[in-house]
């Protein structure tokens, strides 16, 4: 590892380091509040500072009826869901292949932990329609159930019509008006004390989040913060309750008028990830026809199957950030879907990534030991160099530049090789954390390739590293160094660049001790790839060869026919005009002590 090589291995580390420690959103301060009233009082869209108490004289009397509530159970080959005559809402939502950490059901509705509210307005007054008693009926539509909720007054009628197709997470929802309801908006509201599913408890809360799709723009409330409330106009798309692998989600074709949506956490709390509400208006021109029409996800947050929901619903899995964001959807999550459907093994598919990546990276990585090996080369020269002119720094970079220039070689050409590598390395960060396919499936020790592999735990917390030892991370590290003491043996680099380059690969266990096992392994088999790689590349890279161009070049220096790089001009530029500038501020010093 030469002197540029070093220096962007510090930039990328450092860009990592920076990003997932200091620029990662802080959490805000959370208001002393029980969780009751978090779940309770989520603002209402036409009263967004205070809530609106849905109380009249028409719900104490409707909710005296002595009708009891009737439950019907539909089981699809993905959902099981249990509905009830009170409201015609859905009381509980289980989806049928995937567990929990702990191996129990995953319900994304509980009816415990949710509560739903069709707040509209009937006679002037404000009334949740699903306070009231309806008459449940179901029928079969070729392989989709209809399950019907109706409620009729006199010649008036309201009924509210399930869709739910035989496979897959959609289900369609319509609410029928005749003359029921008055002509006004009305508000779905939804909130809920979303349960942990997973086993990292914290992870889990720095992925959820309310997303939203207002004015043909995808946006979200910070997933980092501990309090946060939103309120939009315009045309909302769809809203989803986004946790790390599952989402909630609510939509429409023709758009709700206004949305407020909140969440919050309870740290104390270990059963819930986070309180989370929404509230979204359906403009009153949609029942005006006889009906509305919307529907509700409640499913995988699969990037591989949501984006045909609804438009860009598949930003609810996040790729990351312009060009990470194109490297991700155009080229590393399709190889990796490959990958998927030909291995079940997901140990073995990370390898192969490795290697397919490996493979066409590989220009980069011959650049980059070319220019390795030509700093190795120089080495004797560079260090007489520096014993030379040891205390006079710009004298040293002054002499080394005319060497560079001399012999032919870019001292940036074994950087730019590994910076250009970077986009890659941070949609892994991406890419592991985000697959549903990696939840739960094994690998050696790790029992969840999707969270960390936990071979110690300790009876303590380490700040940033945690209360666990991941084993993968630890050989990632292990490996790193390795590289980094035999790349150190032929590098130039002395003194704290030398430390630095054993100091990131410490830095990055801390970092990567939480992130998930598939992540760590990875970059554990990328090292292994690495050595074999250089091993390959040594074979094809003559340092003979490559002095003998070294010296033919300062041949042609000398008799005045070589060519000096443009970057190598504009870099002796440079260092001419700083010693200009050091010089006269020396002189500047030396006339005021006269």
């Amino acid at each position: 590892m030469d002197r540029n090589q070093a220096i962007g291995l510090t930039l990328m580390a450092l860009v990592l380091l920076i990003y997932f420690i200091w620029f990662a959103p802080q959490p805000e301060p959370l208001p002393p509040v029980a969780d009751s009233v978090v779940v309770q009082n989520l603002p209402t869209v036409s009263q967004p500072d205070k809530p609106q108490a849905v109380q009249s004289s028409i719900t104490d009397s409707l909710n005296k009826e002595n009708e009891q509530p009737q439950d019907i159970e539909i089981t699809t080959q993905d959902l099981k869901i249990i509905f009830s005559s009170r409201g015609g809402i859905i009381r509980s939502l289980e989806l049928n292949h995937f567990k929990t950490y702990h191996q129990k059901p995953v319900r994304l509705i509980q009816p415990d932990r949710h509560e739903f509210e069709l707040i509209a307005q009937v006679t002037g007054q404000p009334l949740n329609i699903y306070a009231l008693n309806f008459t449940a009926s179901q029928q079969k539509k070729g392989d989709t159930t209809m399950v019907y909720f109706t409620r009729t007054a006199g010649e008036k009628m309201i009924q509210l019509i399930y869709t739910i197709p035989p496979t897959g997470y959609e289900i369609g929802y319509t609410i029928v008006n005749k003359n029921y309801l008055d002509n006004a908006p009305v508000e779905l509201r939804w909130r809920g004390r979303l349960p942990l599913f997973e086993r990292d408890l914290t992870d889990s809360r720095n992925y959820t989040t309310i997303v939203y799709r207002n004015n043909d723009e995808v946006d979200e409330l910070s997933a980092r913060s501990l309090a946060e409330q939103q309120t939009l106009s315009g045309k909302i798309d769809w809203v989803s309750v986004k946790q790390k692998f599952f989402l909630n989600a609510v939509i429409s074709d023709k758009g709700f008028s206004q949305a407020v949506m909140q969440t919050s956490v309870q740290e104390a709390d270990t059963s819930t990830v986070k309180n989370g509400g929404f509230s979204v208006q359906i403009p009153a021109e949609q029942l005006s026809s006889g009906q509305a029409e919307i529907k509700f996800y409640f499913g995988p947050n699969d990037y591989q199957t949501i984006g045909k929901v609804a438009p860009q619903f598949a930003k609810n899995v996040y790729l990351g950030w312009p060009p990470v964001y194109w490297i991700n959807k155009f080229v590393i999550f399709p190889v990796f879907h490959f990958l998927t459907k030909i291995f079940s093994n997901y140990g073995l598919i990370i390898i192969i990534l490795v290697i397919l990546l490996r493979i066409v990276l590989l220009p980069l990585s011959y650049r980059s030991y070319l220019s390795m090996a030509k700093m190795k080369v120089l080495k004797p020269e560079l260090d007489e160099i520096r014993d030379k002119f040891g205390d006079d720094m710009t004298k040293v970079q002054q002499e080394q530049l005319k060497l560079y220039q001399q012999a032919g070689v870019n001292p940036l050409s074994g950087c730019i090789p590994i910076l250009l590598q970077m986009p890659i390395l941070f949609a892994m960060f991406y890419l592991f954390p985000n697959s549903i396919e990696l939840r739960q499936q094994s690998f050696l020790w790790a029992d969840d390739l999707s969270t960390y592999d936990s071979v110690i735990n300790l009876p303590f917390t380490i700040p940033l590293y945690g209360n666990h030892v991941s084993l993968f991370t630890l050989l990632m590290t292990l490996s790193t160094l390795i590289i980094t003491w035999q790349n150190n043996q032929i590098s130039s680099v002395q003194g704290p660049m030398k430390s630095m380059s054993y100091i990131m690969p410490v830095v990055f266990m801390v970092v990567l001790n939480s992130f998930p096992a598939g992540l760590s392994f990875y970059y554990l088999m990328s090292n292994l790839v690495t050595f074999g790689q250089q091993a390959i590349i040594r074979r094809f890279v003559d340092e003979e060869k490559i002095k003998k161009i070294m010296d033919e070049h300062r041949k042609a220096m000398a008799a005045g026919g070589g060519k000096k790089s443009r970057f190598m001009a504009k870099l002796e530029e440079a260092m001419k005009a700083s010693e200009e500038a050091r010089r006269r501020a020396e002189e500047e010093r030396k006339k005021r002590k006269k």
